[in-house]
């Protein structure tokens, strides 16, 4: 896809889970016993995650994925189709227990994860491979490794045929993976996605000319780094970019990749241009983290769009009659315009001098 698209499909490839999460004053070491404070029971899953991520931010979406026939996975289902999901493809299995994700959240907002599959393993190459009808029809596959490799695969091999935009956020990372076998549009990492995938950390922007030899050999067309308040990182054949993400004050960090994730598809889908997507998607990273949760944190349109804007101009009265004629009219603030509130890109002298 090279034009850009003002109302995309979105079909996204992934996981549906029931989160357990536990809230502590600490993430727990190796041996280490920790009480939670607190115990919530959401929905979640990075599929699913993803595709309310692009539904709030505007798009069509289509899932693919598997639930248990159990009371917990028919009410995910039915409670994504009441938001305006199409899970037509989403298939309840008999005798199979939905996915389950275990997360610990500490003080500062840090989460670790712990993911049973459950019915997400039955999500493989034989089960897309009746299900490309909404692959075929979407502008943007979307796809996570939280379920069997070999159906993401086929799904990325399937939407490259059909001229779609191929978007793989490899979580969590698969030695199985066939890097270099299947062409991928966009991989969206985190830091230590990226440092497990490259062999090394990447600190620098400067080091795009020995990075983009390794994207060439696995076949990535774009890499985005995500890396939590520092800038996020874009290397792509002609592009070296770092964009800094909004400060904001961290509840949690459960979904602010899928948010991310989400939202970069839909404005990548809609602008086709890189820089504006990745700011985009790091407001919607930010936003989430101010929430707890993963799909309630996650920020709509509106809020994204607004963030950072002035407010608007607040009306004030016609002055009485006997009011005097040199009395001054109260000041209103001026409204800023969206580019100018948003994060730029910066290189990484300019970063080194706003340190």
């Amino acid at each position: 896809m090279s034009e850009p698209i003002a109302n995309p499909v979105i079909t996204v490839l992934g996981s549906l889970n029931l989160d357990t999460l536990l809230y502590v004053p600490h993430l727990p070491t190796m041996g280490n016993t920790v009480s939670a404070t607190d115990l919530n029971i959401r929905f979640g899953g990075k599929g699913a995650n993803q595709a309310i991520a692009a539904l709030r931010q505007g798009a069509a979406v289509n899932l693919i994925g598997c639930v248990g026939h159990d009371g917990g996975g028919m009410s995910y289902v039915e409670g994504l189709q009441a938001q305006g999901i199409n899970v037509s493809n989403v298939q309840p299995l008999d005798d199979v227990i939905s996915g389950r994700a275990y997360i610990t959240v500490d003080d500062e907002g840090q989460n670790t994860i712990v993911v049973s599959p459950g019915a997400n393993w039955y999500v493989t190459a034989e089960f897309v491979a009746e299900r490309t009808d909404v692959i075929d029809q979407a502008d943007v596959l979307l796809a996570q490794l939280e379920g069997p490799v070999e159906g993401v695969v086929y799904a990325l091999q399937r939407a490259h045929e059909m001229g779609k935009t191929t978007i793989l956020n490899p979580s969590p990372v698969s030695p199985d993976f066939p890097w270099g076998q299947v062409p991928i549009d966009f991989l969206i990492v985190n830091q230590y996605e990226a440092a497990a995938i490259l062999g090394k950390n990447v600190e620098s922007t400067k080091e795009a000319p020995a990075i983009r030899e390794q994207m060439a050999d696995l076949g990535i067309g774009t890499l985005i780094i995500t890396r939590g308040a520092e800038p996020t990182f874009a290397f792509s054949a002609k592009q070296a970019l770092k964009v800094p993400p909004p400060t904001v004050e961290v509840v949690d960090t459960v979904g602010a990749g899928d948010s991310f994730a989400g939202a970069f598809a839909v404005y990548w889908a809609q602008t086709c241009n890189l820089l504006s997507s990745l700011r985009k998607a790091n407001i919607a990273g930010a936003l989430a983290t101010q929430r707890e949760g993963a799909q309630d944190a996650i920020p709509t349109l509106e809020e994204v769009e607004n963030f950072g804007k002035a407010p608007e101009p607040v009306e004030t009265e016609a002055p009485a009659e006997e009011a005097p004629l040199e009395e001054e009219a109260a000041e209103v603030p001026d409204e800023s315009s969206d580019e100018d509130s948003l994060p730029t890109a910066m290189d990484d002298d300019e970063e080194e001098e706003q340190k």
